[in-house]
């Protein structure tokens, strides 16, 4: 079955302005009356709000009621598209639509339901507090999902790992004619390097020393290029083996110019063998060997920024990304993939442990959405022509306590602690921004002296 476009809305981001409806109705009417508005926000029984709007179902109920068939589910686009010319005025269709998506309009004499605006809502562009998203990653799951997944099921990773899903995605991505390299870390503990003799993986894999990743597959590479077959050297590594134990590896491959995918899974710290900290692990943060009490508070710190470290070495592609953000995620996979063809191609995922950095399994992806949405992480992407260029603004941040308050591992903070972050934050977002206006003049190595 398909998968469909769709707007999606965060009512504990609702503040009820009504400027989505009054966007609404001046793109459909010419007007800004409320009541000319496909979309409407409906104060709740919990003093909250609700969201009338056509969600554009797989299985439409009004589709299924319309006696004269006036709505028809578009097969390319997902909309449910209504049709005047055979549109009797029954009615049915606002009874069997579920969201009060679909009303009568008494100005326009017929009944009126959100046809997302040609694939550009109006509403979703007016929201300035992010209540609704036009939620793109069903074409995702249309274009790959018919692939195998290379990773066998039931991995023994963590309830609800984030590291888990971001590996089953990227391997999807990239395809079989790959060769993984898994240092030591969550990704082969939980299982993909396999044990009794089986491999977790579909596809081959071996398990290098923490110090070796990038050199070993280097030679991969390397070997199978000269056997003239044109094979994916991919590696799969944690923080603590990318910026800490692994990095004169990484280093050195990257000042080469080896032909390879590094992806590092950042979850900011040791989480497989006891959450201890590592270079990649924030200020303030608790970890096992940064403890909270009465002189310590977490990690004194700041976190190494090893994308920026990487930008530094001129690879062919460097980029961040967050399973937050599927599409673009998927997008600068394209482009690392394409990149390691002729050079080093560097992707740095952010990665929330739900063991280790103390929340809720359910919270994983919330935990990652906020994490940008408050700048605390920044997607961007550089290539040595281009320089470097942000994928999502970063102008309009929401507070970094939105962000602090839903991991439990920032629990201890006190109100300095949290006002030193942001004052980091603000220094950390003004040096990109510098190193973007200049694009691919910019010097990175004299911006961060």
């Amino acid at each position: 079955m398909a998968a469909y476009e769709t707007i999606a809305f965060d009512a504990a981001r609702c503040n009820g302005c009504g400027d989505c409806m009054s966007a609404c109705a001046q793109a459909k009417t010419g007007s800004f009356e409320h009541a000319s508005s496909r979309i409407q926000i409906l104060a709740a029984a919990n003093d909250g709000f609700e969201l009338a709007l056509c969600r554009q179902c797989g299985d439409p109920g009004c589709v299924s009621v319309c006696p004269a068939a006036a709505l028809q589910k578009d097969a390319a686009s997902g909309v449910v598209a209504w049709d005047g010319t055979k549109c009797v005025n029954c009615l049915l269709c606002t009874v069997g639509c579920t969201y009060a998506g679909i009303a009568f309009d008494a100005r326009a004499g017929h009944v009126t339901k959100c046809d997302l605006c040609g694939g550009d809502p109006a509403c979703v562009t007016a929201c300035s507090e992010g209540a609704l998203r036009h939620v793109k990653s069903a074409r995702i799951y249309n274009h790959y999902g018919e692939l195998e997944d290379l990773f066998v099921p039931g991995l023994a990773g963590c309830q609800g790992c984030n590291t888990e899903l971001l590996i089953r995605h990227v391997l999807r991505a990239v395809g079989p004619e790959t060769v993984v390299a898994a240092p030591p870390g969550c990704i082969p503990g939980m299982g993909t390097v396999g044990y009794n003799g089986k491999t977790g993986t579909k596809v081959p894999v071996f398990h290098p020393l923490l110090t070796n990743t990038a050199s070993m597959l280097a030679g991969v590479r390397r070997t199978y290029k000269r056997k003239g077959r044109d094979v994916t050297a991919l590696a799969l590594a944690g923080d603590g083996g990318t910026a800490d134990v692994g990095f004169q590896s990484l280093s050195g491959a990257a000042e080469r110019g080896e032909e390879i995918l590094y992806v590092c899974v950042d979850n900011e710290g040791y989480m497989n063998t006891g959450m201890q900290r590592s270079g990649c692990t924030p200020y303030g943060a608790w970890t096992s060997t940064t403890p909270v009490g009465e002189r310590s508070h977490g990690k004194a710190q700041e976190a190494k920024n090893l994308p920026l470290l990487m930008m530094m070495h001129r690879c062919a592609y460097v980029a961040t990304a967050s399973t937050a953000f599927m599409e673009d995620l998927y997008e600068k996979l394209a482009a690392a993939i394409e990149a390691a063809k002729t050079g080093f191609a560097y992707l740095h995922i952010y990665s929330p442990c739900t063991s280790g950095w103390r929340f809720p399994s359910q919270a994983n992806i919330e935990v990652a959405r906020k994490a940008v949405e408050t700048g605390f992480v920044a997607l961007w992407e550089y290539t040595p022509a281009a320089g470097l260029r942000f994928t999502r603004s970063v102008d309009d941040l929401r507070p970094v306590d939105e962000y602090l308050e839903a991991v439990g591992k920032y629990r201890h903070l006190d109100a300095a602690q949290v006002a030193h972050i942001q004052a980091q934050l603000k220094k950390d977002l003004g040096l990109l921004r510098e190193l973007a206006a200049r694009g691919a003049q910019a010097d990175p190595r004299a911006l961060a002296s």
